[in-house]
């Protein structure tokens, strides 16, 4: 089954990492990825801009003009920091692998099925 692990932080918090701080992160990500591209489970994933740099486009209707604004889809003090898709047997996999990226810096993490609709196959 395929899983979306979203990785949430306070980008505040996020921009005033120290460079130590910074380097642990990327060790561990990179860490993780090495262990779940030997198993096969990693599929893809990304770190992500820092909301300020983020617009949303909102639909309102049939015939109407879409709206955009600066800024994410929620005004919240932590933020889609980062995310992996991963491909694992069980949802007691896919937290495991979420409770992986746990720390100081990603202090929520969202593991959500996804539902494979646009033709491409269960896994």
């Amino acid at each position: 089954m395929k899983y979306l692990v979203l990785m949430y932080a306070d980008p505040a918090a996020t921009e005033a990492m120290t460079a130590a701080e910074r380097a642990e992160v990327f060790r561990r990500h990179e860490a993780l990825h090495r262990d779940l591209e030997a198993t096969g489970e990693m599929l893809n994933g990304a770190g992500l801009a820092v909301p300020r740099d983020t617009e949303t486009i909102r639909w309102h209707g049939e015939g109407s003009a879409p709206t955009t604004t600066d800024g994410p889809l929620m005004d919240s003090t932590d933020h889609l920091t980062a995310y992996y898709v991963i491909d694992c047997a069980t949802p007691e996999r896919a937290r495991e692998i979420a409770e992986r990226v746990l720390d100081f810096h990603v202090v929520a993490v969202e593991v959500r099925p996804v539902h494979d609709s646009f033709g491409m196959g269960e896994t």
